[in-house]
């Protein structure tokens, strides 16, 4: 999965956000902005496929730390021996100070660390052992998918190092708790692998997204770029929706027995409700040019289209005769 970013300037970092327009992914993206240029260790969490590296290297890019270098370390079937091999690998040479930035080490899977491993990290980062001159200044940024407090109770985890890397903890919600997303996002992967591959950008069926928005999106949003790149490749969506209609889903009797699931509906419905509300007086300030509301609501004219129909404001539209300018 790759970096997308998008700005109201483009090239300008500060305002570079995660695509996405839901509650859910904005609450994430303003807590990054206020976090991205302090040297605070930060702890991402979420299903495989939410973003994590994705946001990962944003909160890299943000930084005042953007100039210095970026080390990943995947931390997934290391023994003891490699993995401080490795550390020391990386710490070389990047010893850095708060004047001229921090180098930035991205621990990808940490909680794939076994006991061993989690006692070298220690060493190495500051107060983490006796002798101050073997401990490395960098920003840490670290990603795991398990929740490290119930590790913790497990004895899986160390307590220590858990302090020391969740200095903020930030949790990226799966795609099925921001289905107001799909459609952009899903225009995103499709411009960018048709220009990758020279291909003209496919279109998707209305009764295709409308499949695409019931899916439950077990991989998230690194499933919906397979799709995209699937649908780019056959010159159609047909084909690749049907393969996503054949994958196990979590029926909708099944959630709405589970307490905190209905409550996801719940503000999912809110949601709706709110941004229906938008849109409408979006169209209305702009006497129903559809393009003019889609500038002001800042998404795509063709996401506005799907939007009024799925919404129901397709048949409350009072000027039908008005001229649609650029």
């Amino acid at each position: 999965m790759s970096i997308f970013l998008s700005s109201a300037e483009e090239g300008s970092a500060a305002k570079a956000f995660v695509y996405g327009h839901s509650p859910a992914i904005q609450g994430v993206n303003d807590i990054i902005r206020e976090i991205a240029r302090t040297d605070i260790p930060v702890l991402l969490s979420g299903e495989s496929g939410t973003g994590k590296e994705v946001y990962g290297r944003l909160l890299h890019r943000l930084s005042k730390n953007c100039l210095n270098p970026l080390r990943k370390l995947s931390c997934r079937a290391l023994e003891q021996g490699e993995f401080l091999t490795q550390l020391k690998s990386d710490f070389k040479g990047i010893g850095g100070s708060p004047e001229e930035g921090l180098p930035t080490l991205f621990l990808d899977g940490i909680d794939e660390l076994d006991l061993g491993c989690q006692k070298v990290l220690l060493s190495l980062l500051p107060d983490g052992g006796s002798d101050e001159k073997s401990q490395q200044r960098v920003r840490l940024i670290a990603s795991t998918s398990r929740n490290l407090e119930k590790e913790i109770e497990s004895g899986r985890f160390r307590t220590e190092l858990y302090f020391r890397i969740s200095g903020v903890c930030l949790y990226l919600p799966p795609l099925r708790d921001r289905r107001e997303d799909i459609l952009e996002l899903l225009e995103h992967f499709l411009a960018k692998h048709a220009g990758e591959l020279g291909r003209e950008i496919p279109l998707a069926s209305e009764k295709g997204m409308e499949h695409l928005e019931r899916h439950d999106w077990p991989g998230n949003v690194r499933e919906l770029e397979n799709l995209a790149r699937k649908i780019v490749v056959f010159g159609d969506s047909r084909k690749p929706i049907e393969e996503l209609r054949e994958i196990p889903k979590l029926g909708p009797a099944l959630l709405e027995e589970s307490p905190s699931a209905s409550l996801k509906v719940a503000a999912r419905t809110a949601s709706r409700r709110a941004e229906r509300d938008l849109i409408s007086k979006a169209l209305e300030r702009t006497h129903w040019n559809r393009k003019r509301a889609a500038q002001e609501l800042q998404i795509s004219y063709k996401s506005l289209l799907y939007k009024i129909k799925q919404t129901g404001l397709e048949g409350k539209q009072g000027g039908t005769g008005v001229k649609e300018q650029q």
